[in-house]
């Protein structure tokens, strides 16, 4: 059966008044579809109280929107804000990367904390960090009481993550005896999904493993290993070169709000040290080559990489590489990469 209708959060702010004299305005009769799976029966106000049909969550249908509302906050598509309303995808969110007593975790985009309270309420201390400044101010008032939890109001894209990660664990250190790498666990703006990727997985030095939630079309691209494919890029050599990917369970769009226009999935990136990465003499110029490589859609390698060297010397290196001259980059795996790359740059 299709999911009801969401109630609408942009009203004013809700109270046990005004949901007495009118509740249907905050809880429309549809959502309660008798002898169904959505049948949601209002209990009373409190997160922790809300009863509900199997399936949905009382924290995160409820809670999220009222949290919304309490804002006056509208969704902002820029952000790319879709809003997690099932806590039982959280709990699977947190149980992927096994968080547990005494791990620290980075969450980026936590909204209105429903991932936050699964993550505090596993035992871990979390570094949050939240663009939308009405945002970071609703999850920084939600969790006031507790010390687990640090809310950083800033653009991640665009903050130095790893200066700040160091800073949190210094800080952490100082109380409590821990050595264990943190770890991410976050359900991410999907338009930034590729930055944020790219920005996190050489950080194999303080995160053990991601978890993220992604677009399901990506999730699927980026731990796709055949090759020969038109799917396959750059971002599949750049996810393979740093951690280990794995697809762990699919996401329908109906648990978000305001629901997107696809299916979401989740992905864990196991992170290697930077011992275990394959042994290149310089990663900047071992990217360059691979996005030089798949410049033009289809084209030889010994074209699309005659910028770095003559066409003779990329056949001669594909040669001892054990690849034919006429190879493509979709043809080429992680290691082909990493072959040719070493054997041109002794050339």
């Amino acid at each position: 059966m299709a999911a009801p209708p969401l109630p609408n959060p942009f009203l004013p702010p809700f109270s046990f008044t005004s949901y007495r004299q009118s509740p249907n305005l905050y809880f429309p009769a549809s959502t309660a579809i008798a002898g169904s799976r959505w049948a949601i029966p209002f209990v009373s106000c409190s997160a922790a109280t809300v009863r509900v049909g199997e399936g949905v969550n009382p924290d995160d249908y409820h809670s999220t929107l009222r949290a919304l509302n309490s804002k006056g906050r509208v969704p902002r598509k820029s952000l790319g804000q879709h809003y997690m309303l099932n806590s039982s995808i959280n709990e699977q969110l947190a149980a992927a990367a096994n968080v547990k007593e005494g791990d620290v975790v980075l969450e980026i985009g936590p909204g209105t904390g429903s991932l936050t309270n699964v993550l505090i309420n596993s035992g871990a201390t979390v570094l949050a960090v939240e663009k939308d400044s009405y945002m970071a101010a609703l999850v920084d008032e939600r969790f006031a009481n507790t010390n687990r939890l640090k809310v950083l109001n800033e653009d991640f894209v665009k903050c130095h993550v790893s200066s700040h990660m160091m800073s949190f664990l210094k800080s952490i250190e100082l109380s409590e005896a821990r050595s264990q790498p943190a770890k991410v666990v976050s359900n991410i703006p999907f338009n930034i999904s590729t930055d944020i990727i790219k920005q996190l997985l050489p950080m194999g030095d303080i995160f053990s493993e991601v978890v993220l939630l992604l677009q399901e079309e990506a999730a699927l691209r980026l731990v796709e290993t055949s090759l020969r494919r038109s799917e396959y890029r750059p971002i599949n050599v750049f996810v393979n070169f740093y951690s280990d990917p794995e697809l762990k369970f699919k996401v329908p769009r109906t648990n978000f709000f305001p629901q997107p226009n696809v299916d979401a999935a989740v992905v864990s990136f196991k992170l290697k040290q930077a011992a275990d990465c394959p042994a290149v003499s310089s990663t900047k110029s071992f990217f360059s080559m691979v996005n030089s490589a798949f410049n033009g859609k289809r084209k030889m390698l010994r074209k699309s990489l005659q910028h770095i060297c003559t066409s003779s010397e990329i056949e001669k290196a594909l040669e001892d590489s054990s690849l034919p001259p006429t190879s493509r980059p979709e043809e080429l795996s992680l290691d082909d990469f990493v072959r040719l790359h070493n054997l041109i740059v002794k050339q």
